[in-house]
This record gives C-alpha cells, structure tokens and sequence, in this order.
C-alpha cells in the first residue's frame, strides 16, 4: 500500500492540474421563433412520402428510383458502415487482449561425449487490460456511438436532398413543357397570321409594312421553340443522373404540370423542426462526438493503470517434467512532462468542440430562413399567379378584340401584333409562376425535414449547456 501512495498522490496532483473543463461556449445557443412571420394557415400532418402530395404517380417513382440508385445515397451509406465499424472497433479498445504465443525448436550440438539432440517449447497466453479508470477508452468510445448517430443523420439529409431535388428538377421540366407548348401552340397561329398577311399583301389589301411585322412576330416566337427544348434536354438529363442513369428521355404525360395537385401546408412548431431535419440532428451529435473527445483527450494526461499477466508452460529434453510459468501484475503509466503535447492535444480538442458548437448554430439558423423563405415564396407567388391569370383573362379578350377591329377595319394590324405579344408574355410568366410556387411547396417540405424523424428530445433552447450523454 506504501508504494501506491505515491501513486495516487501524482494521480491527485495531476488531476488538479487539469483545470477547470471548457464549457459549450453560450453563443452557440439557439432559441427557436415562437411564430414564424408568415402566417401557416394549414393543418396537414407531415408524411415521409411528402412528394405523395403532389398527386402524380410519374412523380412517386422517380423519387423512389432516386433513393434506390442514387450515388450521393449510396456513398453515405457506406459512410454510416464506416462509422458503424468505428464504434465496434471503440467498443474493443475497452475490453481485453488476449495473446497466444508461442516459442519451440529443435537444436544439435556437438558436446564431448559427442551430438547431443534436443528440443523444447514455450507456448504460453498473455492477457493485457486496460482499467481506464478515468474514462479514456469510455469517452473515446461515446464519442464514436455519437459520430454514428451524426453519420445516420446525415446520411437521411443525403436522401431528402436527393428526393427534393428529384421533385424539384421533374416540376421544373413540368414546367418547361408547358412553355414550350404555349410557344409551339403561338407560332402555329402566328404562321396562319403570316399566311394571311402574305395573301392580303399579294391581293393589296395590306402593305408591305404589316406583312413584315407579322413575319417578325412568327420568327421572334420561332426562336422561343429551340431554347426551350435545349432546356428540356438540359433538365431531362440533369434528372437521369439523380435517378442514377446515364442521359436519357424521361416518359412524362403531356400537360402534367396543370394536374399536380397543391399541397397543404403543414402546421408545425419551430421546436418539431429541430427534432425533425436530419442536418440539425446530425449537427447535434457532431457537438456531442467532440465534447466526449475533448473528455478522452483530458484523460490522457492521467495516469493509465493496466493489469496483465501471461501463464505458459516449457517443455524440453533437458527437464526431467513440464514446468508452469506464470505472471500477474499491474502498471501504471503517470505523464509527467511532455514539452505540453497531451495540452495542446485537449486545446485542440476543445476548440473543435466549440467549432462543432457554432457550426450547429449556423445549420439551426439556416434552417429557419429557409422554412420562412419558402413560406413567404408561397404566399406571394400564390397572390401573383391569381393577377397573372387576371391578366390572361384579359389579354385573351383584348386579343380577340382586336383581331376583330382589324379584320372590320378599324384598328391597325399593329394593334393585334401588341395583343398577341402581350398574351404570350403573360402566359409564358403564369407557368413560370405556377412552377415556382410548386417548387417552393417543395424547398418547404425539405426545409421542415420532409417528414424524417429521430427519436431525441428536444426544447426551444439548444447548446445552452454541454449535452449530457452517458
């Protein structure tokens, strides 16, 4: 016992000399809104198929297929089988080693009395263990369950990534497909305009000035056609890469972009939102991975007890019968100077801890823009496609009015020409809107999780203190 004494007395001595441990710094705290700014009127709850909502069976598969043959999804997965490992492996730095060896041979030599033949072995079983009495191995192996739950985490920010952007890239080429059939369905009727003014010109019944401006309006409305099917192909192969394919024609119904139904808005709390979006969740446990490192690291410049023993047997010629061999024992291994490495190991330690901390902060942050963008997006975008539909409404009439005038007399052509561009303007910007209020619908269900969910706790304030973790 005296000769432990001065053992622990190090032990105490330096144990005190590690100083008071680094708390999360309290900047890196998140208070959640109690409201959100813009109004949420619904009362829809979340579902992980949240593309469902869009009613388009086109839509469901392809995201599905995205999921399945994704090579972001696929490379996160076999990050999670990397961390996975990694636990296992913390997990066995806790328990013990054990050893077999062995030492045997056969030996000539020449003596007096002439060759002497002999042989021996040593087999024997070494088992090594470390008491990890101040929680070295324990914290090191938290922190590795916790990188895990990161890696899940962020592996499932990795699939609502992939399925929103599915969703996205497919409503968008929806909505290309409608402009181009806007653009094709105009230069059809400006074709006719054109013949008609090339047969009223021939028969001088009009002048050479309208013929002109007709065929500058169907070659102005021709040129529409060609960059809006390059912007398909651009889309469709944009797509099949998210599918996990090479380039290739995506199979779609025509006028789908009408069809796809308006999601209801889901009515949730700020604080569901913390629980339910994978990338906060996995930045939680980023935080939780380095405050159990930095807890490791202090360890190490604690004493380290181990115990180990072997027990063998020899085994030769020369013994008249086998003879055991054994050791039990303990070690320990107190730093005492080390020029300041294991602190400067802790330092660093902490400072990624606190790295980890703000960069939580940062995702929380984002995360509520992005659900108070895509939700202010709605509304507007919602109150601007009923005043392009007025005005669609009323271009049609004016159109229709002054083709009349003309064909009566009393207008000039120019006027039918400034009709007719003022209804495609307003139809090409009606789906554009129509679109974009569809791909917000979209940007909300990723910014609110996309109905992922994780069994954690949760409250309104975050990082306040370090997380307690087992």
């Amino acid at each position: 016992m005296r000769r432990l004494a001065p053992i622990l007395t190090l032990t105490l001595a330096l144990e005190g000399c590690l100083g008071v441990r680094p708390p999360i710094p309290s900047a890196a705290a998140v208070t959640a809104p109690s409201t959100w700014r813009t109004p949420v009127t619904g009362h829809a709850a979340f579902d992980a198929d949240w593309w469902q909502a869009f009613g388009d069976p086109r839509l469901d598969a392809l995201v599905q297929r995205a999921l399945a043959n994704n090579a972001d999804v696929d490379r996160a997965a076999a990050t999670v089988a990397e961390a996975r490992a990694r636990v296992r492996g913390a997990r066995a730095d806790r328990g013990p080693e054990i050893d077999l060896n062995g030492l045997g041979g056969y030996t000539r030599q020449l003596e007096v009395i002439g060759p002497v033949r002999t042989w021996g072995a040593e087999p024997e079983v070494t088992v090594a263990y470390d008491l990890d009495l101040f929680g070295r191995l324990a914290n090191a192996s938290a922190a590795a369950r916790a990188e895990l739950l990161s890696t899940k985490a962020s592996r499932d920010a990795v699939a609502l990534s992939a399925a929103s952007t599915t969703a996205g890239a497919y409503i968008t080429l929806l909505g290309i497909d409608e402009q181009l059939r806007i653009a094709r369905e105009t230069v059809a009727a400006r074709a006719e305009g054109l013949r008609i003014q090339q047969r009223l010109t021939d028969q001088g019944y009009a002048s050479q000035l309208e013929l002109r401006q007709a065929e500058a309006e169907y070659r102005a409305t021709q040129d529409l056609v060609p960059q809006l099917e390059l912007s398909v192909s651009e889309e469709e192969d944009a797509l099949s890469v998210l599918l996990g394919v090479p380039p290739a024609v995506v199979h779609r119904e025509e006028s789908a972009l009408g069809r796809l139904a308006t999601p209801t808005i889901p009515a949730d709390l700020p604080s569901d939102l913390l629980r339910r979006r994978p990338d906060i969740y996995a930045a939680e446990e980023a935080v939780v991975a380095a405050d159990r490192s930095l807890d490791s690291s202090r360890a190490e410049m604690l004493p380290q007890f181990s115990l180990t023993g072997y027990a063998g047997g020899a085994f030769a010629t020369i013994l008249p019968m086998p003879q055991a061999i054994y050791l039990f024992g303990a070690s320990a291994l107190a730093p005492v100077f080390d020029s300041g490495r294991r602190r400067a190991k802790a330092d660093v330690a902490a400072a990624q801890r606190d790295e980890a901390a703000f960069a939580y902060r940062g995702v929380a942050l984002r995360a509520f823009q992005e659900v108070e963008d895509a939700l202010a997006s709605i509304q507007r975008l919602d109150e601007r496609r009923t005043a392009l539909a007025a005005e669609v409404s009323a271009d049609t009439t004016a159109l229709r009015v002054s083709t009349e005038r003309y064909r009566a007399g009393y207008a000039p052509y120019i006027d039918q020409i400034d009709a007719q561009r003022s209804l495609l303007s307003a139809q090409l910007s009606l789906t554009q809107v129509e679109t974009g209020r569809l791909l917000a619908f979209v940007t909300l269900y990723e910014a609110m999780g996309g109905g992922w969910s994780q069994a954690t706790s949760a409250s309104s304030t975050f990082l306040a203190s370090a997380p307690a973790r087992p």
